[in-house]
């Protein structure tokens, strides 16, 4: 009998413990910001969570709170088989939370325009850094157009500096997301994005692809350094000092599909590889057209293969 209490015990103190190990693997970067992106988030995330348990928790516990005082055993509980009405009650279970989603609907479309990912960040006159972002199978490609460097899974922006990042994909669609500067937005083929974010610490941020993407899925991640200019500065000499160059060729290389792939940098950069890229899919989009309605582009005297043609050079 004692080795059964003394195992009931331990059972219940493992079922304690699971939940504390499951959590363990939780990563809490979301609620950890290092930029005013993901402070604002941040806050929009809790005051959201906390008006709705307004209602949440008042339901729960009334729920309980009826059910154990209407329980079959409790002859006190009125039994009020032809209750049909309370203007009370009604009063209080539609206006509070009908003013509750209001008071929602006000933040959400503050926050919605306030935190609008195309939406330039004022950092006194600091200029942005131009970045631009090339999802593919599966790593990250980062294009500094007005330094003429790129990187590999890696990027690098001075701390306080705002950063505008145009984001395309050369494979499936992919989510760009750096947890603790926050705002996800999707990187689609032949199609362009924008992202402005600012880190307002120094430090290595986690970026992730926060859609599958396929095989390499899980190792599709690339390191975001906010450091002072100084170290920026170094960051883009090291760059530079790789000695490779961003042309056609190591385009290509980069286009085929591979995992788990390591930080690489490019001294140089030829043309502008981004804009080719969302072009070349543009062309396609007008090839495919074309095939699949051949009759609009008789209609249109050949003016769709044109334009279709005038893009892709």
């Amino acid at each position: 009998m004692r080795d059964l209490i003394r195992r009931a015990g331990q059972s219940r103190r493992a079922l304690l413990i699971l939940p504390l190990l499951l959590l363990s693997g939780c990563n809490w970067e979301v609620l950890d910001p290092q930029g005013a992106i993901g402070l604002s988030e941040k806050s929009l995330l809790i005051t959201s969570v906390l008006l709705m348990l307004l209602i949440v928790v008042p339901v729960i516990v009334l729920t309980l709170a009826f059910a154990w005082h209407f329980r079959a055993s409790n002859t006190r509980a009125q039994y009020r088989p032809d209750f049909a009405h309370s203007l009370p009650i009604e009063i209080v279970i539609w206006v509070i939370p009908c003013l509750i989603i209001l008071v929602l609907g006000v933040i959400t479309w503050d926050s919605t325009h306030r935190l609008d990912p195309y939406r330039r960040i004022a950092v006194g006159r600091t200029a942005p850094i131009n970045v631009e972002v090339v999802a593919l199978d599966w790593k990250w490609l980062f294009i500094y157009p007005d330094l003429h460097i790129a990187a590999v899974n890696e990027m690098a922006m001075p701390v306080g500096t705002p950063v505008a990042f145009n984001i395309t994909s050369d494979t499936v669609m992919n989510a760009f997301f750096i947890p603790q500067l926050g705002t996800q937005i999707y990187a689609m083929a032949g199609m362009q994005t924008r992202l402005h974010l600012v880190a307002d610490h120094p430090g290595i941020y986690r970026g992730i692809s926060a859609n599958f993407s396929g095989d390499g899925f899980s190792g599709m991640s690339f390191n975001a350094i906010a450091t002072d200019p100084a170290g920026f500065a170094a960051w883009v000499q090291k760059a530079r000092g790789s000695g490779a160059t961003l042309d056609a060729a190591a385009m290509a290389k980069l286009e085929q599909a591979s995992q788990d792939v390591p930080v690489s940098y490019f001294g140089s950069v030829n043309g502008d590889p981004f804009g080719d890229l969302v072009s070349s899919f543009m062309g396609k989009a007008m090839s495919m057209q074309e095939s699949t309605h051949p009759s609009a582009h008789s209609a249109l005297g050949g003016t769709a293969g044109t334009a279709g043609t005038n893009m892709k050079d």
